[in-house]
Formats: structure tokens, C-alpha cells, sequence
């Protein structure tokens, strides 16, 4: 503190011989000008502050000289600059921006107090922390402003640092969960004021807590990073991306209502996030699974929007994983049916619930079955049958399908003796029931039990098996060909294809998906050109090929032209019960007639149930017989013109604009304007809904979307004279359904 009684140290300087410590006490008197420009001077030498002054027109009149060193301006060019000059604007968008920024302030001629501003210097980052007083000489006329300022840079950066921390992952440098909220919070209720939309997305990993329990931690956590770095690549600048915590994460994606774009975004998504990861020299396959809420349609505040979107994602995963959905309101009682199926499913061993059937597996030339597929069926007493798809998902996370999958080997091979033909037979292997080192002793204990030969088992295994130790992959196929059972790979080309493991693995077989089957036949399509690389890769490696999925004529002769040496498919025949294939196997008919459809069309959903039908200003109440991307058969209305122009809706908000193409009687095919698009499972859905925002025009209060929103929306109508219809509505049967 020595600098600030300079007077007394330049005494002592100058020769005196008195002690310092022994001087008399010498007051600095407010009439002592002289010593307190000096201890301002030191004030401003030592770099603890600043002092800036302006005049009545806001032009600096003073700044301190080290201000203006340390920042490397001319002190001559900065006296006479406007103040506002010197600083940076805020930004109306800027998350730090003051109540009341530095430009209102001073047109206000208010005092103004610890103000953070940001310097206007190209050389490096500045922050100042202001103060000033505004001065009125007196006649009260504003004279300038007078004040101080200190460097609070490193400060703010130490306090930013703090808050980053605060508010992202640390592992992947996403926004955590505590900010997701606090920006879905402000988004949400800004937007609701602006009438916007925005779209919430979240994920979670599919087999990630293998890739822990194979690999390790550390490799989970850099498996993490590697998502992280995959989902910025997708979502770029269109919104922003949160890890919650483990293996979940979270997407905000402002002002996109539109269903189609995001479920583009969605598979792709998924497909990225499921391709092959290379972590310290092994390999790792991942899915993950995704649920999709909308706000204001599916909820206005963060906690209804984020319920919303886990229920979806809940929907996803039950419904097969790997899959996205959109939220409605009937996945409510979806969840409780899932709570209900965990139950269930932990008994259904024990109860005897669970069946298997089979499948043929025919030559593709003389339709003769060589090889039966088990397939796994659960007959819930109450619920009747429970198709693999919704049930298997549901073993594999509550950590039964292992104990499913010994079952079935023990029961199919049990099964397949019996036969009095000696048929092979395929069991698929889940990548869980692989992973235990067991597995072989598994299968032996299988063969040994039942006394099937070895060369009549086959087993269909997924790509996702190669994840993790290549070198025990490897050991386990050893184990397995040791043994004398044929080996299957299964859902060929889906994602994770890596040609290297062919060379080594000692498969048998290859499945192509029949997601290649499908469509292949339509002009455009490159599934047939994928299919003829898949079948000369197998010839070449000497493995048999199997078709999957044909169901049409023109389908079958496909994928004989390209070369497939078995098909499967319901072309051919549905998995049938252990009975049903026992009885024709007796009969000696191991040939199969194909039967279908002679095309490919597009897919339909057979459906029975009952919607709205606008035309004009008049609704009608028709029933929906089977819906499309493209269209859809109604029945309701009698003799409806061709070319007439209707909505229906199809609840939650969904009205499709659609024109009558086909009529006879009370049936009617109809086209839609705007194709549907997937819901991401196995339903369809408009791209676009009634907005909350118009039913809140009509005079509702805003709310999130009801079943029947059309009606509310429509509620404006209500006092006039509504037109009098011009269709007829009958009751429908069921059962009878004229063909179109």
C-alpha cells in the first residue's frame, strides 16, 4: 500500500533521514487536491480500476491511460469517441443480456451499476464491469457522465467455465439433463406466446450395457463420445442435443411440426447410431430406440412434453427396437399393457405358455421344404397369441432370454426327433444367449438330450454377435462347428455387414432380409441388384442363400432369377403349429404350392374401425376396411360419386384430404392428396395435424390435442344453418365387404 502515500515515500527517497516509521501523521484533507489526484493516480497505475468521464453529448472526456495501454488503444483517437462506441452491442438474442442494456441506460440518464460489457478490440476478448453517475450542473442541465470500470475478463471466463460445468456432460460435452430443462422450459413458454411448435425427441441405446459388460467402462464411456459425435453430425444447427445421463439422450428440435421430416430424422438416426463402432481395436454394434413428441400437440409445458416422448420411446422399444414412434394418446394403455406383459412373461415358462412353429425353408427350384425355421409363440390365456415381436424386446430387457432361448433349443431339438422325416431345423440364437460362454454347452446338452443329429440343428445368428471380442467370436463358432451344427447368418445386409468377418466365420448360410424382398420387383428399386451381390458373395464363399419375406409371384420369381437357393416366406406357408407340421410330414408332403398375390403392391393394413368423414360443412361417421400410404377403402356412405372431394378424419388431429376414385354401393376407394407416411412401427400417420393454436382460435383454452379435435376446432360454426347432406349413411357389416 505503499504507492498510494508516494509523497512520504519520495521523502524518504530524496535523503531524509527519518524513518518512515517514525514520521508525524500527515491526514490527506479533502482540500489536499494535489495528494488525492495522486492516490487516484496510483489507484490507476496499480491496475485496480479506471475512471472514464463524458460530456453532455456522451463523448469520452477522460479515460485512464493504463485503460487505454493495456487494451492497446490511442489515447488521443479514443478522447472525443462516443461511449457506446467503445463497447460491443448486446444482442437481443444473447442469453446474458442485461434487463436494461448499456444503450438504454444512458439515453435514460440513469445511474448506471456493476454493468458487464464487452469490449470493441480485435486484438483479444475484454470485459469490463461499468459504473457511472450522470451530472447535472446547477440549473440541473446534464453535463456527462462521470464513472469507473474495472477488467472482470478473467473473472467471467473463471464464472463461465463454472456454469459450462454447471450445465454440460462432462463425458461428451452435451448440454446435461438441469439445462435441457431450463432451455425446454424457456423455449416452450416463449414459443406458446408465439404460437410455434417444437419437437422433443428421445433416445436410448439398445444393447449398450453388453458393450460395459464385454468391453469394459472406459470403452462404454468412449462409446458414448462417439454417439454424441454421430448425433451433432445429424442434428447440426437444427436444434440442440442433451445427454439426461447413461445411455439417454435428448433432442430439442425448434419450430418442426412437420411428422414426415422427422421421421426421416429418425431412421436416420437410427441407422447411424447403429453402425459399427471401432473402440481400441474392437468392435462394437449398438442400436438405439426413439420416441417423438410434439408441443403444442402433444403438450405445452416441458413435463407434459417430456412424458409424452417417453411414452413413445417406450412404444419403440416394446414394439421390436430399432424403431421410432410419434406419441398418441392410446400409448397410455400401451405401457400399462407392456407393465402387464413383464408380469406375465417371467411365468410363462413355467405355465407352459410358450409354443413353437415352424416355418418352411423350400429349394428354390423344386419347392421341396429342406429346412424348417422355429419360431417362438406365447398363447397368453387371456390375451390369446402374443406375437414374437412385442414379446421378445420384453425378455431381453427384463433379463429372461436366456433362460427363453435354453427352452426353445431344448424343446425344438426334442421337437425335431420326432419328425419322421429327417428334416433340418433353424433356431435362432439372440446376440444375449451368445454372449454367455455356456452357449456351446447349451447346445450340447440339447443334441445330448434329445438325441437329434448335430447336422440336422441349425443356428441363425445375427450380425450383432460380432460385437466386442472378435478373438472369443471366433472361439465360439469353433466350439459350435466342433460340435456339428450348421450355422445361419441371419437378417444379412441390415446395418451392420462387415464382409471381413465372412472370411473367417464358418457360416453356412446366408439370410437376406426381407426388406430387400420387399419392393424389389418395382421399377427403380435397387433391392434386386443388392440381392444378386449378396447371392454371388455367397456362391463364392460356398454358402446357401435364403430369401425371406416372399410373399408374391412376381417376388418369387425375383429372387429365383437372381439366383437365391431357398425362399421362405408366406408364399409358401405361415409358421404352423408342432401338430400341423407333424400331420403333413406323415402324409409325405414336403412340397409346397406357392400361393399369393400375383404382384407386389403397396403395403395395406387391414383395419375395421370407425372415423369421420367431412364433406362440405357436414360430417359423417364411416368405417375405415384397409388404409395405405395412398389411399384407403371406406364404407358408410351410399353411392358416392366419382371425384368427390372429402376429409377424413382419422383422430388426434388427423384430417387427410382424399378424392373418391372407386364406388359401388356403400364402399368407396379413395386417393389422398398427400400420401401418409410411417408412424415408425407398423402403423401410418399424416404428416401433419390440427394445429392447438386453431382450436384455441375457435375460443377453447389452448391444451394439447384431444381424440376428436376436428369437432372443437370446428366449434365456431356453431348458430349456423348447417347444409343438408347429400350421402346417405348405412350400418356396415363386418363380415361383407364388396370387392373394388
Amino acid at each position: 500500500m505503499g504507492s498510494f502515500f508516494s509523497r512520504g515515500a519520495r521523502a524518504f527517497a530524496n535523503g531524509s533521514d527519518a524513518d518512515p516509521a517514525d514520521a508525524p501523521l500527515v491526514p490527506i484533507e479533502v482540500t489536499d487536491k494535489e495528494r488525492r489526484v495522486e492516490l487516484l493516480d496510483s489507484f490507476e497505475a496499480a491496475g485496480l480500476g479506471w475512471f472514464w468521464a463524458t460530456d453532455a453529448q456522451g463523448r469520452l472526456i477522460y479515460l485512464s491511460h493504463t485503460a487505454a495501454q493495456k487494451l492497446g488503444w490511442d489515447y488521443d483517437a479514443v478522447i472525443g469517441k462516443p461511449l457506446s462506441d467503445l463497447f460491443v452491442p448486446e444482442q437481443a438474442d444473447d442469453p446474458d443480456r442485461p434487463e436494461r442494456p448499456l444503450a438504454f441506460l444512458l439515453s435514460a440518464r440513469n445511474s448506471i451499476s456493476q454493468l458487464s460489457v464487452r469490449l470493441a478490440t480485435d486484438k483479444t476478448e475484454a470485459w469490463w464491469e461499468i459504473a457511472g453517475k450522470p451530472q447535472f450542473d446547477a440549473k440541473q442541465r446534464f453535463t456527462g457522465y462521470r464513472g469507473s470500470a474495472k477488467d472482470i475478463t478473467a473473472t467471467r471466463d473463471t464464472q463461465r467455465d463454472a456454469e459450462r460445468l454447471a450445465q454440460y456432460d462432462s463425458l461428451t460435452g452435451l448440454a446435461n439433463r438441469h439445462r435441457m430443462t431450463k432451455r425446454l422450459d424457456s423455449t416452450l413458454k416463449a414459443y406458446r406466446n408465439a404460437k410455434r411448435a417444437c419437437a422433443l425427441m428421445m433416445l436410448d441405446l439398445d444393447r449398450f450395457k453388453q458393450v460395459n459388460d464385454t468391453l469394459g467402462h472406459p470403452a462404454g464411456d468412449e462409446l458414448l463420445k462417439q454417439v454424441a459425435a454421430r448425433l451433432e453430425r445429424i442434428v447440426g444447427n437444427r436444434g440442440e442435443i442433451g445427454r439426461l445421463g447413461g445411455d439417454e439422450f435428448q433432442i430439442m428440435l425448434p419450430d418442426i411440426d412437420d411428422r414426415g421430416t422427422l421421421g426421416e430424422m429418425g431412421e436416420r438416426l437410427i441407422q447411424m447410431i447403429s453402425q459399427p463402432y471401432s473402440i481400441n481395436g474392437s468392435r462394437a454394434i449398438i442400436g438405439t430406440s426413439l420416441g417423438v413428441a410434439i408441443a403444442p400437440y402433444d403438450g405445452l409445458d416441458t413435463e407434459e412434453l417430456v412424458k409424452a416422448a417417453d411414452l413413445a420411446l417406450y412404444a419403440a422399444k416394446g414394439g421390436g427396437r430399432g424403431q421410432y414412434r410419434f406419441y398418441s394418446s392410446d400409448l397410455k394403455d400401451g405401457a400399462k399393457m407392456r407393465r402387464r406383459t413383464e408380469e406375465d412373461l417371467r411365468d410363462a415358462i413355467a405355465n407352459d405358455e410358450l409354443v413353437m412353429h415352424y416355418q418352411p425353408i423350400v429349394d428354390a427350384q423344386t419347392y421341396k421344404v429342406k429346412c424348417l425355421e422355429a419360431l417362438m409363440r406365447w398363447e397368453h390365456p387371456d390375451r390369446g397369441n402374443i406375437p414374437p415381436s412385442e414379446f421378445i424386446p420384453v425378455a431381453e430387457d427384463i433379463g429372461i432370454i436366456k433362460e427363453m432361448g435354453d427352452w426353445a433349443l431344448q424343446s425344438v431339438c426334442r421337437q425335431a426327433q420326432e419328425w419322421p422325416v429327417e428334416l433340418r431345423v433353424a433356431v435362432n440364437v439372440s446376440a444375449i444367449q451368445f454372449a454367455h460362454d455356456d452357449f456351446p454347452q447349451v447346445v450340447q446338452r440339447a443334441l445330448n438330450n434329445s438325441g437329434l443329429n448335430p447336422s440336422r440343428l441349425e443356428l441363425e445368428i445375427t450380425e450383432s454377435v460380432f460385437m466386442g471380442d472378435t478373438g472369443r467370436t471366433q472361439r465360439m463358432f469353433e466350439e459350435l462347428k466342433n460340435l456339428g451344427v450348421r450355422l445361419a447368418l441371419d437378417d444379412f445386409g441390415t446395418g451392420f455387414s462387415s464382409l471381413s468377418y465372412l472370411r473367417t466365420a464358418p457360416f453356412d448360410k446366408i439370410k437376406i432380409d426381407q426388406s430387400f424382398v420387399r419392393g424389389a420387383t418395382e421399377e427403380g428399386n435397387n433391392n434386386a441388384a443388392i440381392m444378386s451381390a449378396i447371392v454371388s458373395l455367397a456362391a463364392a464363399l460356398k454358402m446357401e442363400t435364403v430369401a425371406e419375406g416372399v410373399e408374391t409371384k412376381d417376388e418369387l420369381e425375383l429372387v429365383k432369377e437372381r439366383g437365391a437357393s431357398h425362399v421362405q416366406g408366406y408364399i409358401f406357408s405361415r409358421a404352423v403349429t408342432h401338430e400341423d407340421l407333424l400331420e403333413r410330414l406323415e402324409k409325405g408332403q414336403l412340397e409346397y404350392e406357392p400361393r399369393g398375390p400375383a404382384k407386389y403392391r403397396a403395403e395395406r393394413m387391414t383395419v375395421f374401425r370407425r372415423i369421420g368423414l367431412i364433406h362440405e360443412d357436414c360430417r359423417y361417421r364411416v368405417v375405415l376396411r384397409n388404409l395405405s400410404k395412398t389411399g384407403a377403402m371406406i364404407e358408410g356412405l351410399l353411392d358416392v360419386p366419382l371425384g368427390t372431394q372429402i376429409v377424413l378424419d382419422l383422430g388426434g388431429g388427423q384430417l387427410a384430404v382424399a378424392v373418391v376414385r372407386r364406388s359401388k354401393r356403400q364402399t368407396q376407394g379413395i386417393e389422398f392428396e398427400t400420401p401418409l407416411i410411417s408412424d415408425g412401427a407398423d402403423g401410418l400417420c399424416t404428416r401433419h395435424r390440427v394445429s392447438p393454436y386453431e382450436i384455441e382460435a375457435a375460443g377453447r383454452p389452448l391444451s394439447a390435442l384431444p381424440q376428436d379435435a376436428y369437432s372443437l376446432m370446428a366449434s365456431d360454426t356453431q348458430g349456423r344453418v348447417p347444409s343438408r347432406k347429400k350421402f346417405m349413411e348405412v350400418e356396415t357389416n363386418p363380415k361383407s365387404v364388396p370387392s373394388l
